[in-house]
């Protein structure tokens, strides 16, 4: 299965002034399988489990000399490890906090020699951590597959091409829009775990991804256990549960769980985003960029990591994906409204934490609020998402003149068009916005 965050991790590959580097994401997004990917590109790999293999933490406890760790794992492995013709992979590195801490020092130390790191819950342990290397370790951050993603695993990449050469003066033919929004449909039920996304490869039955999604759900909650040190295990599910209820609206903390007080509530929602299960959307002010100097850290919106883990915990019928007029009918539109804000996470934070935001103005008898903004160069640029194939577009009007910002971009299930200074593009085409 074909990952666009492989093109990254070759290019880490051939970096002369490379940094040991830190694989970041929520659970079963694939990290592990990507790292033995790159792992093919090398003469030696050496794939070190904590979790599996706990013995070899005794490496890491007297001494962090990267000599001195190389010489025991490759005694261990019976592997070489060469510089320039090793990688060297920590997998669930959360476990050997000594391990974390030896990162740094293989840069200083042994810079020619091609070490990466994941684990499951990672920025728990990068949080208790009292000095992690700054700027001597490099962070990439993996999620789960983007619809482009989605299209190569269905061997689409014809499809691919298509939409990539589109826009709002070149329309996409009709027989391929009907395919690419069938696909888009399709893509919202399965969402991008890759192993519902082989599933559906394999098999081409939904209800086969169900029971897969369902396995995914039971162990992502099944992790709140080893939250405990932290949280009351019990408000942080009824937190999570409200997450993705409250999808698409501000968020409201006080109906998240009946248990604990504001603070307490507030410190589950920042559990699961450090968990990568949810996004923050903060509200900008937007009167200029960044985006980030005008956010408010109260006023947000919590959007969930996955679609298909999504519609199976709202119990959705995957049926109705497929007969109602309108994905409008669906959940309120919302899960195209997250799919929205997964794209933006998917195509422009691979570098760095996701930063999501939208705008929205109360104001008696013309309230108005605009999706998503995103920077482009020094503008801003608003989205408004629709469910259906078309919709009215006062609010995004609104911010244009308030804002005075000239463009702005509307996406829904219709074809690529232009009304005046909107630009019309098809939800599955959103990422030729965001490159």
């Amino acid at each position: 299965m074909e990952r666009l965050i492989f093109q990254s991790l070759t290019s880490w590959k051939s970096d002369k002034n490379k940094k040991p580097l830190l694989l970041r994401g929520a659970r079963q997004v694939g990290k592990t399988y990507i790292i033995r990917k790159l792992g093919e590109k090398f003469k030696h790999f050496i794939e070190v489990n904590f979790e599996m293999e706990p013995e070899v933490k005794s490496f890491f406890k007297d001494n962090l000399s990267p000599d001195a760790i190389c010489t025991k794992l490759s005694a261990y492995y019976n592997i070489s490890i060469k510089d320039g013709e090793s990688l060297l992979f920590f997998d669930e590195i959360q476990s050997c906090p000594e391990a974390l801490q030896s990162l740094r020092f293989f840069y200083e130390k042994r810079p020619k020699l091609h070490v990466v790191a994941a684990g499951s819950l990672l920025e728990f342990a990068l949080e208790e951590l009292s000095s992690f290397g700054v700027g001597r370790i490099k962070s990439l951050f993996m999620y789960p597959l983007s619809f482009n993603e989605f299209l190569m695993a269905m061997q689409k990449e014809s499809l691919v091409k298509i939409k990539s050469e589109a826009s709002p003066d070149n329309q996409v033919d009709e027989v391929f829009h009907k395919q690419l929004n069938e696909l888009f449909v399709k893509f919202l039920i399965i969402g991008g775990m890759p192993e519902a996304v082989k599933t559906f490869v394999e098999t081409s039955d939904i209800l086969e991804v169900q029971k897969v999604l369902d396995d995914i759900t039971n162990s992502l909650e099944d992790d709140f256990a080893k939250y405990k040190k932290r949280i009351n295990t019990s408000r942080l599910k009824d937190v999570y549960l409200s997450v993705m209820h409250q999808t698409g609206s501000k968020f409201n903390i006080n109906k998240s769980s009946e248990s604990g007080n504001h603070a307490q509530k507030k410190e589950a929602v920042d559990m699961l985003v450090m968990a990568g299960l949810c996004y923050k959307v903060y509200h900008s002010s937007a009167n200029g960029t960044p985006l980030a100097a005008e956010k408010n850290m109260r006023k947000y919106k919590v959007i969930f990591f996955d679609t298909g883990i999504l519609q199976r915990s709202l119990k959705l019928n995957p049926a109705i994906f497929f007969t109602a007029d309108h994905l409008s009918q669906i959940n309120k539109g919302n899960l195209v409204e997250q799919f929205i804000g997964l794209e933006i996470v998917k195509n422009r934070f691979s570098n760095s934490k996701p930063e999501l935001f939208y705008w929205h103005r109360e104001k008696k008898g013309s309230s108005a609020e605009v999706d998503y903004l995103i920077e482009k160069k020094s503008s801003i640029l608003p989205i408004e998402v629709k469910s259906g194939k078309q919709g009215k577009m006062q609010s995004i009007f609104i911010f244009l003149k308030l804002k005075k910002q000239k463009k702005g971009v509307r996406t829904s299930l219709e074809n690529f068009a232009k009304y005046d200074n909107i630009c019309v593009y098809p939800v599955y085409a959103i990422d030729n916005i965001l490159r």
